[in-house]
């Protein structure tokens, strides 16, 4: 599979990652899914503390721990469980991510992390204090870069002009196209990556999706999907799937670095990776999805 360079960075990812939230917990299911993954070519693993309040890291730093130097290792910092109480708070404070990275570095079995994600953020954030923090978890070694995970178009501009960020984590698929109007652009000019997460849009854009589309998708009614999934596959030259064409639509921006769909199976898994090393999309296909799908705009820029 081919690697990609993240940023300005010396990690280069696989074009397709491993999103690993929706791996579940058991153990054995998981590792599976994971030494399948790098045995065909994925050396990108993603996941996040509040994944199964910390389980998935967990899970993920048993599969790796042994094959450390072969997989880069992305976590999120930022949503902060209280003891005893039910669901999170968001915390981006400098003692807060500088706690919780010594917990992610425990499950996850390693001293080090390759990608930091701020999981999150808002505008009113303490910004400079929580870039403070993984600047100094660079220093201390802990990590070798940092990145945020937002769809907030305000925030990511901040994180751009003042801090040292390589990516940005933020959702794009054929479905939700917001990133092309105004990220896109900003990340390319500064040599910022997009990891683009949800390139099936919660498997809509597969083989299966006619099954899951009895409801809206962002700008999309429930009943414009079933049409637009025939228009996709009959845009598609040759032979390509409808798989092929989602993957490879965000792959087409020369700011994206890697997908990140997730896999809840070995043949979820399989399927996806079959469709990543198809070849890329053609000019011409480009433009027939361009043709077909929606330009959709950010709504709330917080």
């Amino acid at each position: 599979m081919n690697k990609n360079r993240l940023g300005q960075s010396d990690l280069y990812v696989s074009a397709m990652g491993l999103g690993c939230m929706s791996l579940g917990t058991d153990e054995t299911h998981a590792a599976a899914i994971i030494y399948e993954a790098l045995e065909l070519g994925i050396n990108f693993l993603d996941t996040a503390d509040l994944y199964d309040e910390g389980r998935n890291e967990e899970i993920i730093g048993n599969a790796v721990r042994h094959r450390r130097a072969d997989v880069i290792l992305a976590t999120k910092v930022g949503n902060r469980r209280i003891p005893g109480k039910e669901g999170w708070s968001w915390d981006p404070s400098k003692a807060y991510i500088k706690s919780a990275v010594k917990e992610s570095l425990r499950r996850l079995k390693t001293d080090y992390i390759d990608l930091y994600q701020l999981h999150g953020g808002t505008i009113q954030d303490p910004i400079d204090e929580t870039i403070e923090a993984f600047e100094e978890l660079k220093q201390e070694g802990l990590i070798r870069y940092y990145g945020i995970s937002s769809i907030r178009p305000n925030v990511i501009r901040e994180y751009v002009k003042r801090s040292a960020i390589i990516s940005v984590m933020s959702q794009y698929s054929i479905l939700d196209r917001r990133p092309e109007e105004e990220i896109l652009p900003l990340l390319a000019e500064h040599g910022i990556s997009l990891i683009a997460r949800g390139p099936l849009a919660g498997g809509i854009l597969t083989e299966q999706g006619h099954s899951r589309t009895g409801k809206a998708y962002l700008d999309y009614e429930a009943g414009e999907l079933p049409g637009l999934q025939e228009h996709l596959m009959q845009q598609s030259t040759g032979s390509r799937t409808l798989t092929q064409t989602a993957l490879h639509y965000p792959l087409a921006h020369p700011a994206v670095a890697a997908i990140i769909p997730g896999a809840s199976s070995l043949e979820q898994l399989q399927l996806n990776i079959a469709a990543a090393i198809a070849s890329p999309l053609s000019p011409k296909e480009l433009e027939a999805v361009r043709r077909v799908s929606k330009p959709n705009r950010y709504t709330v820029h917080l």
